[in-house]
């Protein structure tokens, strides 16, 4: 389990796909589910392995009509797992601890709470594009309990635009051979796009807190 995990975060498809075969869509699918759902496992690589996905759809490894039906319910259950967990038991998942040290982060929960407050209903559908923010915004949703058909709108059509854009994405550029030969360079650049507003916000809150 520890080798499959390592190279599930390092995308290594090859290696998945030699070992697992066609149970590699199992582990594409625990992967989202575990992501969008799990507050504590909030660094997996998302948008990454979607768009390293749709590649190797591309190249036939994979087929693409099962991963978008696949992940996209992956997606929306995890999310909608996380909402009810928040909802049900709320801020004692941060009483939760493994060995001294706290499995959840306060911290991650506070920035998502920004989040929403900043983009409102809307933030459901934007937090699937941002690393740690589409962990935690499900399950802030749940704690401040939003309307659960409004949640659930917003959320179906988030999860749809985040794994039907990214991986198909993967797949129309998975003829460019610069791309081909050089995934973990693009992969770098999702993830730093991902980031990307998370940085902004951090130097505008910084720029604030001097001018004050």
């Amino acid at each position: 389990m520890v080798e499959l995990f390592k190279h599930i975060i390092h995308l290594d498809f090859e290696w998945i796909f030699a070992n697992y075969n066609t149970a590699i869509y199992i582990v594409l699918f625990l992967v989202i589910f575990i992501e969008t759902g799990l507050v504590a496992m909030p660094f997996l690589p998302g948008d990454s392995l979607l768009f390293t996905a749709g590649l190797f759809a591309r190249s036939g490894m994979l087929d693409m009509s099962y991963l978008l039906i696949l992940l996209f319910v992956a997606a929306v259950l995890g999310d909608n797992c996380n909402y009810w967990v928040g909802r049900k038991i709320g801020l004692k998942v941060f009483n939760i601890k493994f060995k001294g040290k706290q499995i959840v982060k306060q911290e991650y929960l506070t920035k998502t709470e920004d989040f929403f407050e900043k983009y409102g209903t809307k933030a459901i559908i934007m937090a699937r594009f941002v690393p740690f923010v589409r962990t935690f915004a499900p399950f802030a949703a749940g704690v401040g309990k939003m309307d659960y058909k409004k949640y659930f709108m917003f959320d179906v059509l988030g999860g749809a635009l985040w794994i039907g854009g990214l991986t198909t994405a993967g797949y129309l550029l998975g003829e460019v051979e610069f791309i081909r030969k050089r995934i973990d360079l693009v992969c770098i650049g999702i993830i730093l796009l991902s980031v990307l507003p998370i940085i902004i916000g951090y130097f505008k809150n910084k720029g604030k807190s001097v001018s004050n």
